[in-house]
């Protein structure tokens, strides 16, 4: 067996000594929060299609989504849809920007940004989420016609009820939603300020690496140093090694707590990218 291989036998599982696991040893069969991290990625992966439709036929779901589509179809204008509260609750969370809710007045202006004014607001914010979602939904240059698509309206309930379900395991064992987007999107990684600009990748990545949050606060070239220095980006197109890394994260997920999935909204349906619609 390679090292990587007995190390992570070692970590996440018994030897063939039969000695119990490392994140046994840690946490038990399971995390303060719930079951043993590892085993908790594989379960949400097998059971994520079913879990899902489970999610979407929840009273509470069903009633955010019946206001959302009521909501949608009786617009008559993108203000007045933009300031409905029920719909912005149901667009945004299935947009991955659940955490921009309260912020009204910025959620407005960015969603109507004209994309080809380089000055406009989702243009020129470094949260590449607003530039992704505009795009989508072309608000500025489209008005309601997107939105107001049956397709697009089914596609955004879709996406509320994966992003409910995903909040739902983060609440049992933490940046579980993180692991899911990463472990599924680490092969599209070219670039350290890739990582940096996106907030799930961000999380996952400086979680893993022990690096603290206050690094978001020192210059692009300091952060893109911190990263660099200590991973090679280029093994994330090799699958074991994202294994490997995702687990790392979930380990030290698991430890920190819930300070280590402040960035976990950000990684629901569409991983912060949009819904394709």
């Amino acid at each position: 067996m390679s090292t990587i291989g007995s190390y992570l036998t070692s970590l996440y599982g018994a030897n063939s000594s039969g000695s119990s696991s490392l994140l046994s040893a840690l946490y038990g069969s399971a995390t303060s929060l719930g079951q043993n991290p590892v085993i908790a990625l594989k379960s949400a992966e097998q059971h994520q299609t079913q879990d899902i439709k489970v999610t979407a036929a929840e009273p509470a779901v069903k009633r955010d989504v019946d206001a959302f589509t009521a909501g949608v179809k009786s617009a008559k204008t993108v203000k007045q849809l933009l300031s409905n509260s029920a719909v912005m609750k149901v667009l945004l969370t299935a947009n991955g920007l659940a955490d921009q809710i309260p912020y009204t007045a910025l959620v407005g202006k960015a969603l109507q940004s004209n994309l080809d004014d380089p000055k406009s607001l989702a243009n020129t914010l470094t949260d590449t989420r607003w530039q992704s979602v505009a795009q989508t939904y072309d608000f500025a240059a489209k008005g309601l016609s997107i939105i107001q698509d049956p397709k697009v309206i089914g596609a955004i309930a879709d996406g509320y009820a994966e992003a409910t379900w995903r909040q739902s395991l983060d609440a049992t064992t933490p940046g579980l939603s993180n692991a899911l987007t990463f472990r599924k999107e680490a092969s599209t990684i070219t670039s350290v300020v890739q990582i940096l600009g996106d907030k799930v990748m961000r999380n996952v990545v400086t979680t893993a690496l022990g690096l603290p949050l206050q690094i978001a606060f020192q210059p692009l070239e300091a952060q893109e140093k911190a990263v660099s220095s200590r991973l090679d980006i280029t093994k994330f197109k090799d699958p074991k090694f994202v294994e490997s890394f995702v687990q790392r994260y979930l380990l030290a997920a698991a430890s920190n707590g819930s300070d280590s999935t402040t960035a976990t909204l950000s990684s629901l349906a569409v991983q912060a990218r949009g819904l394709v619609v």
